[in-house]
């Protein structure tokens, strides 16, 4: 598949959908809850509707999951061959209460493998997109839609003091064992798919996820990362992979500098 075409039809995309969330912000957000417990807004739902109508026009014949497909129900049985993995709104908890810290993901995953990523921030206009092979780059969307601040990304060697990036909203016990074993660690909390952004762009240099994930959270920012010269693996240690039953993940741990191994999960 030429991704390479893909790309800027695909962030004009993410600024439509990034749009559909801000006008639903500015109008008032009403949720509901659904069957996972995990919240949904009309933005979600006006995000992943637009960007699906323009994924089925560009590739009619590769597979799409997306998370509120999936809530209703959309799961499919088999995939065969490539397939989107599409997360409207990444964060939801950051928009509700009214943050940054939210994304529009989109992934390609080819052979069990994110070999595309495109992660936009509406909120701040940042934009990040990988593709493997290609290497990955950042942007920022301007207020007329332009991408400006154009350049290449890649992760740094790992400082002595390594700068952690964890979860904003789903910190937990296992979460907080594993930061101890970095006590002069410089931890941020962040929200959504920036967490592999900021370790893509050198801005960080390790994230745990000791919680529950599903693929569509993942992939976009996997897919970033990997082009920028990053790693991400199981708690077994093995390359994290896609297609596991239901799309949900297990444990992870995500770095920048392959030339160094971070405490094991």
């Amino acid at each position: 598949m030429q991704k390479t075409a893909l790309t800027n039809p695909l962030i004009d995309v993410c600024i439509k959908a990034g749009h559909e969330i801000m006008a639903v912000a500015r109008a008032g957000i009403t949720v509901r809850t659904k069957d996972d417990k995990s919240p949904v807004t009309l933005a979600d739902e006006r995000a992943e509707r637009v960007i699906l109508a323009v994924l089925k026009e560009l590739t009619p014949d590769v597979m799409i999951v997306a998370e509120e497909q999936a809530a209703a129900g959309g799961l499919p049985d088999q995939v065969d061959g490539p397939f989107w993995l599409v997360d409207p709104l990444d964060g939801t908890k950051e928009f509700l209460k009214g943050g940054q810290d939210f994304t529009v993901n989109i992934a390609l995953i080819e052979n069990g493998a994110p070999t595309f990523g495109i992660v936009y921030c509406p909120a701040n206009g940042r934009l990040f997109v990988g593709e493997q092979d290609k290497g990955a780059w950042q942007a920022v969307i301007s207020g007329d839609d332009r991408i400006t601040e154009k350049r290449a990304i890649s992760t740094r060697p790992c400082p002595s003091q390594p700068k952690i990036v964890a979860s904003k909203s789903h910190r937990n016990a296992e979460t907080d064992a594993y930061l101890a074993k970095y006590p002069d660690a410089e931890l941020v909390s962040i929200g959504s798919s920036l967490k592999f952004c900021l370790v893509a762009t050198g801005e960080a240099d390790i994230y745990p996820r000791l919680g529950p994930t599903m693929e569509w959270d993942t992939a976009a920012g996997h897919a970033v990362l990997l082009a920028a010269g990053g790693r991400m693996v199981d708690e077994q240690g093995a390359d994290f992979g896609y297609y596991k039953p239901g799309f949900k993940n297990g444990l992870f741990l995500a770095w920048g500098d392959k030339n160094t191994r971070p405490e094991a999960l």
